[in-house]
């Protein structure tokens, strides 16, 4: 049996075309959009669900919402009734991902992995619907591979087809090493589209390699293709570089909501509708109505608020985004919030920028010297001026710009 000719001659209806309309949303590619078509039509005419793949290797304890792009737009093809399959990298995880990598990246340990994956799926679950959502871990037919089928594995691609992924090419140009068993990594992850059957496997646009070596080895395997849909990275808060941790341009999902709500108002007015795109469960014609008000007059912050309340609602609760907003508006006309960092320090009377430093408000005395001579330091709501004020025993409020607080008590 032909199986590519097994999703074709199905009628598209309305259904499918509003599903394949979901599926584009806020997407860098789709590959090839006309067999996924003819797959969708196939799952409405037949009532059989679709097998939707994301993997993720659990390389770090917890994700930020760059991390959830793609976990969005498998939630919403969960909602349109499909198999969602949240993968975990166990297996894989213990070679590294070489994507986008000038370099080896060192493999976890057991330990290492075992850690992280323990919170992954929690995490993710902030998403994506877990009575819908199976979980599966690679080590389940990658381990029984041994030897013998890791070497027929390896039988099904050229070294040559290896050697035009941009990483790879790049590194052996400029003579930096490649080990053996990156090769691996991209074998692997096409191989756990075999053992699953994957209609459809979602990742960043730096995962196309990767991707496409699971089309073709399910046709090594003589299994229908997969459709691939690859997901932009997400801009950080900068607005520049993509978000990262390393970059310090990241909202965690993990992180406090008053932290997560005022982060989302720190965006440009221009990144906050990539960000509605990316990361709004609204409807695109939701958006484009609040895009034409602000067009029209209205204030951007409005859409920005609704936006920072909405990503606050889904990690934490809405009366958790109500808070965070109160709060965030309590710091903006100079007021105080409820809870704030309690530091005790001794040494009385003590120089304010030593005591900035002491608190965490200032990295050093010079930055906390700078950012006195620039008006962003209050004690008490007063703003200071004196470089040289000294602090004697008793508890103060401190405030430095209009973010961090502490209430300090000093003996």
């Amino acid at each position: 049996m032909n199986q590519a000719a097994a999703v074709t001659n199905y009628p598209v209806t309305d259904r499918v075309r509003e599903a394949l309309a979901v599926t584009l949303r806020g997407c860098e590619e789709l590959i090839p959009q006309d067999a996924w078509v003819q797959k969708l039509a196939r799952s409405e005419a037949t009532g059989v669900p679709l097998r939707i793949k994301l993997g993720l290797d659990p390389t770090a304890p917890d994700i930020h919402i760059g991390h959830t792009v793609v976990l969005n737009k498998m939630r919403q093809l969960q909602d349109l009734g499909h198999t969602v399959i949240f993968l975990i990298g166990d297996f894989t995880s213990m070679i590294g991902d070489p994507s986008g990598r000038n370099s080896t990246r060192p493999p976890l340990t057991a330990e290492q992995i075992k850690a992280n994956a323990e919170t992954y799926y929690r995490q993710a679950s902030l998403v994506l619907d877990p009575s819908k959502t199976e979980i599966r871990y690679n080590s389940e037919w990658s381990d029984p591979l041994g030897a013998r089928g890791m070497i027929q594995l390896a039988a099904k691609y050229t070294v040559a087809r290896m050697m035009e992924r941009d990483d790879f090419h790049k590194r052996f140009t400029t003579g930096q090493s490649i080990s053996v068993h990156e090769f691996l990594y991209p074998l692997m992850q096409g191989y756990d589209s075999v053992a699953l059957k994957s209609d459809l496997e979602l990742g960043g646009t730096d995962q196309k390699f990767n991707l496409l070596m699971g089309r073709h080895l399910q046709q090594e395997y003589g299994q229908e293709p997969q459709c691939i849909l690859t997901m932009p990275l997400l801009e950080g808060l900068d607005g520049v570089d993509k978000m990262s941790k390393s970059k310090n341009n990241y909202i965690g999902i993990s992180e406090a909501p008053n932290t997560m709500f005022a982060k989302v108002l720190s965006i440009s007015d221009t990144l906050m509708w990539r960000w509605y795109t990316l990361l709004s469960f609204k409807s695109e014609a939701e958006i484009a109505a609040l895009k034409a008000e602000v067009d029209g007059g209205r204030n951007p912050k409005d859409a920005k608020v609704a936006l920072a309340k909405e990503i606050t609602a889904r990690f934490h609760s809405a009366a958790a985004a109500d808070a965070a907003e109160q709060d965030f508006n309590n710091r903006s006309k100079g007021g105080v919030p409820d809870e704030i960092p309690e530091v005790s320090l001794s040494g009385a009377p003590l120089g304010i920028g030593a005591l900035l430093k002491a608190a965490g408000l200032a990295p050093s005395t010079s930055e906390a010297s700078r950012l006195i001579e620039g008006g962003g330091v209050r004690v008490d709501s007063a703003v200071v001026s004196d470089k040289a004020l000294k602090l004697g025993a008793g508890t103060y409020v401190v405030q430095v710009g209009k973010r961090k607080f502490a209430r300090v008590t000093l003996a």
